[in-house]
């Protein structure tokens, strides 16, 4: 009886009571992952909004990253103003920066995607396997602010430009590509990236190399 009551080892304890923290990351998964499969309304052709596919994945492909680059690359050998030079071959440098950190935390993380996801994603590459976070929503909010802060625009394109941003975020749950958490962080980290891109800003004087090259 002595041996019964005895206290359970520390380890064991632990085991018996999971930490607050523990309990709030899976009730905070599950509930991830419930509202992320609700809201994959045009996952599939037969899902409950199916017929709007056809325009999320028109969204889709406006904030994936090879149409980005190459209108930069374009932008960049066509343009005949140093200032505008200097602004494209920074855009170019944060959409570089975007894509090599979006791959290293997928890499890193290797979550799955959404199992009511089709994967039918245009040009996908190795990490595309994997869904945390979204590189559209960080690449969308990374060329939102960059365009905010260095274009300027009349008040309702402002609006616009946001607006794109937050919609391709959600078509990115609404095609059943990620998750809502996948998606929130990588707004969050394209909004705290171009602050890196700003820091590091690529000028004649920073960088005579390469602006000897245009």
């Amino acid at each position: 009886t002595a041996a019964a009551a005895a206290p359970l080892p520390e380890e064991d304890c632990m085991k018996l009571n999971p930490s607050f923290l523990g309990i709030a990351l899976s009730s905070l998964l599950a509930i991830d992952l419930w509202a992320s499969k609700r809201l994959g309304v045009c996952a599939g052709e037969g899902s409950a909004w199916g017929s709007v596919r056809p325009l999320m994945k028109v969204i889709e492909v406006s904030g994936h990253g090879i149409p980005w680059l190459l209108g930069t690359f374009y932008g960049l050998c066509q343009s005949s103003s140093a200032a505008a030079r200097e602004v494209l071959l920074n855009l170019l440098f944060a959409l570089l920066l975007d894509l090599v950190l979006v791959a290293v935390v997928k890499g890193i993380v290797k979550r799955r995607r959404p199992t009511h996801n089709k994967m039918d994603m245009f040009v996908t590459i190795s990490v595309d396997k994997y869904s945390f976070p979204s590189g559209h929503a960080t690449r969308a909010a990374l060329v939102c602010r960059f365009i905010l802060h260095h274009l300027v625009l009349a008040v309702p394109l402002r609006i616009l430009v946001v607006l794109w941003a937050l919609i391709v975020g959600i078509s990115r749950v609404m095609l059943g590509r990620h998750n809502v958490t996948d998606v929130l962080f990588g707004l969050l980290l394209g909004y705290m990236l171009y602050s890196v891109v700003e820091y590091c800003w690529l000028s004649p004087f920073s960088a005579p190399a390469l602006f000897a090259l245009w």
